[in-house]
């Protein structure tokens, strides 16, 4: 064999090499749905995005812990673009942002098209929040809402016979009127929780309660009208949002940005499409408490 045949030979062999090592490592996250972490070198800012919906803590959570014991990250960025979701979603992703900053790593959050109730109640915890002029943020309320099929069933004759154990265990069914006991139990935890949110919008943003107050009933701000409020500290773009957070590290010049690496999952739906399957999922958020902006349909 020539020396140029060798030569293709080798090239050939690594790449065939790098193909296998790649799908191998794929067919492990797949598996094991844990992410893969790959050599990187010099100092960093680690980016995390938390978009849509927050029905669920878990993916957002391991994003975060992506970073742990990773010294060469001097900086995180958290870009979010969501209109909230469950009110213990967003409390917990609320702690794992709060565990990151009290670690000595500055967080810095860049808000997307909407940071909205629950998207901000976890860019709350950033030492600088970052708004484009057009941002909706804001929201601050909580919202819990039942469906009251009641004359429908009545037109279709459906009836429900209900044994329970307590006064309010079928509160909010489907197949009656909600009574006003019911209504001001539900309206009690409603307010349990919207003080959370106010509390921690108060202590994050340094703003005093009855301000806040003023403004936690729900509406929406662009990212203009936050800022003067005291709600975010600085208008500007996710670029602006990694540079600030590079200073805030000690990083000169143009940052290296490191995401973490999502797993792959095979799903049938992937290869059929999402339409049919869709059907069969799950609501995107659990019945229940909720920090989200939904607008009217």
């Amino acid at each position: 064999m020539t020396r140029k045949g060798c030569l293709w030979g080798w090239l050939v062999g690594t790449v065939g090499l790098l193909v296998i090592f790649l799908v191998t490592m794929i067919m492990i996250e797949s598996l094991l749905g844990q992410q893969m972490r790959f050599p990187t070198y010099g100092a960093h800012i680690g980016l995390v995005r938390i978009e849509g919906v927050i029905s669920d803590s878990r993916e957002v959570s391991a994003n975060l812990r992506f970073f742990e014991d990773d010294d060469r990250m001097k900086a995180l960025v958290l870009r979010i673009d969501s209109p909230g979701g469950g009110v213990s979603a967003s409390q917990e992703i609320y702690q794992e942002i709060v565990a990151i900053r009290e670690s000595g790593i500055p967080v810095v959050v860049s808000m997307g098209a909407m940071a909205a109730s629950g998207g901000y109640y976890v860019s709350c915890p950033g030492d600088t929040i970052v708004a484009n002029p057009g941002s909706l943020t804001g929201s601050i309320g909580v919202i819990m809402s039942f469906m009251n099929l009641e004359v429908l069933f009545d037109k279709v004759g459906i009836d429900f016979e209900v044994v329970k154990s307590g006064e309010y265990k079928d509160i909010g069914s489907m197949n009656r009127e909600m009574t006003q006991k019911e209504r001001a139990l539900l309206q009690t935890t409603i307010d349990d929780i919207h003080l959370q949110f106010m509390e921690v919008v108060a202590i994050e943003r340094d703003l005093d309660m009855e301000s806040v107050r003023e403004m936690a009933d729900g509406r929406i701000f662009s990212g203009r009208q936050a800022l003067e409020l005291g709600l975010v500290d600085v208008l500007g773009t996710l670029e602006d949002a990694q540079l600030l957070a590079a200073r805030m590290g000690g990083i000169e010049g143009e940052p290296r940005v490191l995401e973490p690496v999502k797993p792959y999952r095979f799903r049938l739906a992937d290869l059929v499409g999402r339409s049919v399957f869709g059907l069969m999922e799950p609501s995107s958020v659990s019945a229940g408490a909720q920090y989200l902006f939904r607008p009217a349909k």
